[in-house]
């Protein structure tokens, strides 16, 4: 039996390679990667390295600045998120993935199921962040919209 080996990665800075780092910045100061840089010669690599999962964490969708209205997700209220970026533990929708890390972000669940394709192409194996008491002020799920608890705006 294959020891496990657990590999944790934070989507937001894993291929983000802006320097910036301006207090409060946007994202199109700061940067933020996408699941597309979680790409095969990544995964070749963690994998050749004796990695059999991968954490990835942070990666549902949380209050942010970003403004993703168009989308029809609402919009963060400033109080509720923590900075621009915000926390990937103040999660506005557990059953949603977070539009910044896609390059299309109405395709968000689309890439984020090649990024799980790709990895189990690779032979890992995905362990996802569930905490079920990190959620906003501000949750309100588009997916679930019947398990709505919080303030929707």
């Amino acid at each position: 039996m294959e020891r496990v080996r657990i590999y944790q990665l934070l989507p937001r800075l894993f291929g983000n390679t802006n320097e910036t780092r301006r207090l409060n910045g946007t994202l199109a100061e700061n940067g933020v990667a996408n699941s597309r840089d979680i790409n095969d010669a990544a995964l070749s690599s963690l994998r050749a390295m004796g990695f059999t999962h991968l954490w990835l964490t942070g990666v549902q969708r949380h209050a942010t600045a970003a403004d993703y209205s168009a989308l029809g997700l609402p919009p963060m209220i400033p109080i509720c998120s923590k900075g621009l970026a915000g926390s990937p533990y103040a999660i506005t929708d557990l059953f949603d993935v977070c539009p910044d890390y896609a390059i299309d972000p109405a395709q968000r669940l689309e890439e984020f199921k090649a990024l799980l394709e790709r990895i189990h192409a690779h032979g890992l194996r995905v362990l996802l962040d569930f905490v079920a008491n990190h959620v906003a002020r501000s949750y309100y799920s588009r997916v679930r919209p019947d398990l709505n608890f919080g303030f929707a705006g």
